[in-house]
């Protein structure tokens, strides 16, 4: 049998597939013939058949070696992912996030506002797609509200270009928005820089900012260290301009090696970043132009 933290750690994918399905509880229970009690417990990490894992698996279209967390776990919707991410991150010490323009985790209150009306550019007449936007912003809250709950120390690396078009653009989804509404989208835009300013001038404690001006990865990532282990989440999914939260497959992995070349990434990018009072210098230019 599994030991205690893998089995937790499948329930966990259980529960992130799911929503990523956007499937309740009761249906599930419902297609596997299945108590909505036995589903919560499986969620949970108590799962002692492989045969209730399988019949899972299939009805969430998931391999097994998939929710086993066997070599790379693939994640086909931001739901997922971003569920995924938040129950991670509740059992990380530090956390090291190249997710632009900027960590979610360190957004004001104001963000969630901003990115559900970029999100509802491109709703649809699809119930189902609308419900899952919905469920994604709840499951970002949750991400945030429990960060600030345990303050796990966090580094934040920022990409300057990626900053520069967000405070040109603001969160944009379509090209027929009036000038009035883009405008106001770049004021939101740069409300939210004025917050990131705040945190260069004075982070809270665990809080480490630096932004970086050369050459920076085409995918966003982050680097999730625990007790016990290391773990990347690689994400096509952007909550910044031009966000993209309906297209990708994220990845995560334990690999010793994929966890390594990622810390040099994050490594090599910290020691070539701005941070500090010359973090802040760039911030207050940017704001100028």
């Amino acid at each position: 049998m599994l030991e205690t933290d893998a089995l937790r750690d499948v329930g966990a994918r259980l529960r992130a597939y799911r929503l990523g399905r956007n499937l309740s509880p009761e249906a599930v229970a419902d297609q596997l013939s299945m108590s909505r009690a036995a589903l919560y417990r499986a969620e949970r990490g108590e799962i002692l058949k492989i045969e209730t894992l399988v019949r899972i698996s299939r009805l969430l279209d998931a391999s097994l070696p998939n929710l086993l967390g066997v070599g790379i776990e693939y994640v086909d919707t931001a739901v997922a992912f971003f569920e995924r991410m938040r129950q991670i991150e509740g059992e990380s010490d530090q956390i090291i996030g190249f997710f632009g323009p900027l960590s979610y985790l360190l957004t004001s209150e104001n963000y969630d506002a901003m990115l559900a009306v970029a999100l509802s550019d491109n709703r649809s007449d699809d119930e189902a797609t609308d419900m899952a936007i919905g469920k994604l912003l709840e499951i970002l809250r949750e991400r945030r509200e429990h960060y600030q709950r345990r303050r796990p120390l966090l580094v934040n690396l920022i990409a300057m270009p990626e900053l520069r078009r967000f405070v040109a653009n603001g969160l944009v989804l379509r090209d027929d928005l009036s000038e009035e509404e883009r405008e106001r989208r770049r004021l939101m835009a740069r409300t939210e820089v004025d917050h990131i300013l705040s945190l260069v001038r004075k982070p809270p404690i665990g809080v480490q900012i630096g932004i970086i001006t050369g050459v920076v990865p085409a995918t966003n990532f982050q680097i999730f260290r625990q007790p016990q282990r290391s773990l990347v989440a690689v994400s096509p999914f952007r909550l910044g301009e031009q966000p993209n939260v309906r297209v990708g497959v994220g990845t995560f992995t334990m690999s010793v090696e994929g966890v390594r070349l990622y810390e040099d990434i994050a490594q090599s990018m910290w020691e070539k970043a701005a941070k500090g009072d010359d973090a802040a210098s760039l911030l207050i230019d940017l704001m100028k132009k």
